[in-house]
């Protein structure tokens, strides 16, 4: 009530202002002609001034603050790749009948440039892992993600995150995978129709992680080439990862 109220003050001050001075214009020159060929001007080019500064203008500044944000929140993206991700991946791979088609057709390498991410996302979404998982191997995925659970709530913390929403799409499904095991108090003899269940969120897990840390990657070489550097031999994607410059 209380905003509305100063709104209606400051609306009333500004109209009176306004009238006040076309009031002293009528007094010192005598012309109303004058008075309404400007004011018919002013309000003609009023609907342009809004749309120009209140539409284009806002916008771009609005787009140039997101992009501003998104790099800032690249940094939170490193290090949920180097804390939690990288590891993630290796680990959903394992699950793969494909993976060492899977390895290969996302094997990021320094020669790379737009055109190869572009369509390595694409295969993302449409490659699935065909997951084949037992009771016996969910053990250590379990594990992984209960290890990690604390730093993944801790970046959910951050209100930053809901600008990226397909950074946040992917964390919610890796937590619900980590649920969905935390769940079961023995992955022991499980039926096939929950492993089936399970296989489904593991290969939804992997498709927004691979896409996700994707994107990432590109983002490094064309911003931070060094850090590019890194990720191409350590990232788990390939057979021999190591830091070592060969």
């Amino acid at each position: 009530m209380r905003r509305h109220l100063f709104f209606a003050i400051v609306a009333a001050v500004f109209l009176i202002s306004s009238g006040l001075l076309y009031l002293a214009h009528y007094a010192i020159f005598r012309d109303t002609h004058h008075i309404y060929i400007y004011l018919v001007g002013d309000l003609a080019f009023l609907p342009l001034e809004v749309f120009l500064v209140g539409l284009v203008i806002d916008r771009l500044l609005h787009q140039r603050e997101k992009q501003a944000l998104l790099r800032k929140l690249n940094i939170v993206v490193g290090a949920f790749f180097s804390e939690v991700g990288n590891h993630l991946l290796a680990e959903l791979v394992s699950y793969s009948e494909r993976s060492a088609e899977i390895k290969e057709r996302f094997r990021v390498t320094t020669r790379w440039g737009p055109g190869e991410f572009k369509r390595a996302r694409v295969l993302a979404h449409a490659a699935g892992l065909q997951s084949r998982v037992d009771a016996a191997s969910l053990d250590p995925l379990k594990a992984l993600l209960g290890a990690k659970r604390p730093f993944m709530l801790a970046l959910m913390e951050n209100p930053n995150l809901l600008e990226h929403e397909g950074f946040t799409d992917m964390l919610l499904a890796v937590f619900h995978l980590d649920e969905e095991l935390e769940a079961r108090r023995s992955l022991g003899g499980l039926p096939e129709s929950d492993l089936k269940h399970i296989a489904g969120d593991i290969e939804r897990a992997f498709s927004r992680l691979i896409t996700e840390w994707l994107s990432y990657v590109e983002h490094l070489k064309a911003e931070y080439p060094f850090l590019f550097s890194l990720v191409v031999r350590t990232h788990p994607l390939q057979d021999q990862p190591a830091a070592v410059v060969a």
